[in-house]
Order: C-alpha cells, then sequence, then structure tokens
C-alpha cells in the first residue's frame, strides 16, 4: 500500500535533507561535465527535472499492470522516450545550448537519479506524488549543478550567461580569472565543499549515516 506523504516534503526534502547529489550521491557525473557554465546548467538542471517528475508520473499511473520481471525495461523505454523528446525540443528551441550539453542530455537516461526514483518512489506510490517527487529530486539536483556553475563560471571565466560581470578595474588591479575552476576536479572539489558547508550547516544529514 502506498505511503502518505505531505506534498511539501516532497518538494522540499531533496533540496536539503535527502538532496541526490550530496546526501545520496547521485547524479555526480554530469555534476562535473556540464557545470562550467550557468546556462547549460539550468538547461541540464530544467531538463533532468522534466524527465524525473513525467518518468515518474507514468510509471506510478502503470504501476499495478507491469509485470515485475520487465518493469526495468519498461521504465528505460519510458524514461528514454521522454529523454529522446526533451532533446528534440532542445535542438528546435536551444541549438546552441544544445550543442554544449553534447551527449549528457542522451546520457540522463542512464542518471541513476532517474531510475532510482523510478524503483524507491514511483512504483511504491499514487501518480501525484510520484511527480512531486521528481519534480523534487530535479530541483534539488539541479540547485547544486547550479551553484556550481555559478561559481565556477564567474571565478573561471568571470562571466554569467558569458556576461562579462567583473569590472576591467579589478583586472587592472592584477586580477586573474582561475582557469583551473574550468577543470573538471575542480568541479568535483566545489562539490565537495558545497557537502562540507551543507553538513555542517545541518549535522543531522552526519548523524543519519
Amino acid at each position: 500500500m502506498a505511503k502518505k506523504h505531505k506534498w511539501q516534503d516532497l518538494i522540499k526534502d531533496p533540496l536539503n535533507e535527502n538532496n541526490p547529489i550530496t546526501v545520496q550521491v547521485l547524479g555526480i557525473c554530469s555534476a562535473l561535465a556540464i557545470t562550467v557554465k550557468l546556462m547549460p546548467a539550468i538547461v541540464m538542471s530544467l531538463s533532468v527535472m522534466v524527465v524525473v517528475a513525467f518518468s515518474n508520473l507514468i510509471v506510478s499511473f502503470m504501476r499495478n499492470y507491469i509485470p515485475n520481471r520487465i518493469r526495468i525495461i519498461v521504465q528505460l523505454l519510458v524514461v528514454a522516450t521522454l529523454v529522446i523528446m526533451v532533446d528534440q525540443i532542445l535542438k528546435a528551441f536551444a541549438y546552441d545550448v544544445s550543442k554544449q550539453l553534447s551527449v549528457f542530455v542522451g546520457l540522463i537516461i542512464t542518471n541513476c537519479i532517474v531510475m532510482g526514483r523510478l524503483e524507491a518512489f514511483a512504483l511504491a506510490n499514487k501518480p501525484w506524488d510520484s511527480f512531486l517527487d521528481g519534480i523534487g529530486n530535479g530541483a534539488g539536483y539541479g540547485l547544486v549543478l547550479i551553484i556550481v556553475a555559478f561559481f565556477r563560471e564567474l571565478l573561471g571565466s568571470g562571466t554569467l550567461f558569458d556576461i562579462k560581470v567583473i569590472p576591467q578595474w579589478v583586472y587592472d588591479h592584477g586580477y586573474v580569472n582561475n582557469a583551473m575552476m574550468l577543470l573538471p576536479a575542480m568541479a568535483l572539489i566545489t562539490v565537495g565543499i558545497f557537502i562540507w558547508v551543507q553538513r555542517s550547516m545541518f549535522p543531522q544529514l552526519t548523524e543519519k549515516e
């Protein structure tokens, strides 16, 4: 029998106490790969949110009709269909960003967050709760990506959304963009700092482990 969940908790918990990246340690690869610039990170975040939310919704509607032995195949089919739709929409309306994201939109199919929520939540809960769970986990994933991309683009390129935000006089006084922030290793370090700050502010996250 499906558990009852408070709607606000389904949205709020993944933003902090059950964040898919910093607490569950899922979706790390894309956090490292597409956070050099802020715009691709935002688009990727929205793409994952749409895929998780609607795959949760669809699988939840079908949960009582999917034979257990083929449930993974059905889930992959649902996710793959949604990912193809998202990819085509991006190519049609945001082609430049789509090129920057390259293969990573397609790799949403293998994102642990998507399959994890289907297995852990959608198969056991009602459609509306499952949809909100997808929105919450997509938002929690996106929050980390956007924060990491903000600091990497600002400190690495001196820009936000490719617009120069650090005044020229700062450079005239000796400031230099930190090119190391553009390397994948710095994405991992930035995520690590984010996790450290989060767990310092909320010690209960460490206690759960």
